[in-house]
């Protein structure tokens, strides 16, 4: 099935954001990933992990239910804490490439009518209050989450990833 035009730029975007998040990552020690710079702000690690969460979400509204063990310590709410069953950066790392390659596929699959189903209330905003504006919105609220990890980088004196 072909790409619903009414995703297009929704899919573009959950690319571009994989894109960036992955060069943002690049060079970062293990230590890095746990770095806050406060007690009010989340590091690296509850960002993306926060993110492969978000994904999950995304994905069980199209139809394709994947999640990994430790992500209820990154939904949405949650709050920074060091854990013993939080995942390894690396863990994180292998759960957010598998959610690309789900996400791809998944946006690929979905169909009009399902674009259609009305959008789950309580649930994320919805422009069009249907599926496809909570998809759409949440490939913005990735890119705000994108930023923010673009932004610790910065403070741990790490390049930015734009240059």
């Amino acid at each position: 099935m072909a790409l619903s035009p009414r995703l297009a730029v929704a899919s573009q975007s959950y690319n571009l954001n994989a894109s960036f998040l992955k060069q943002g990552l690049a060079g970062l020690s293990d230590a890095d990933w746990l770095t806050r710079p406060n007690d009010h702000s989340n590091h690296i690690l509850w960002i993306v992990g926060h993110l492969a969460w978000s994904r999950s979400m995304v994905l069980a509204r199209l139809g394709d239910k994947w999640t990994k063990p430790w992500m209820r310590l990154y939904a949405r709410g949650t709050k920074c804490e060091d854990s013993q069953d939080a995942p390894t950066p690396s863990e994180v790392m292998e759960a957010w490439e598998e959610s690309c390659t789900r996400l791809n596929a998944a946006l690929e699959a979905a169909s009009e009518d399902l674009l259609d189903t009305p959008a789950s209330k309580p649930g994320p905003p919805s422009a069009d209050g249907m599926l496809c504006g909570t998809i759409n919105f949440m490939a913005q609220h990735e890119m705000y989450h994108v930023g923010q990890a673009s932004y610790v980088r910065s403070w741990l004196g790490k390049p930015g990833v734009m240059g």
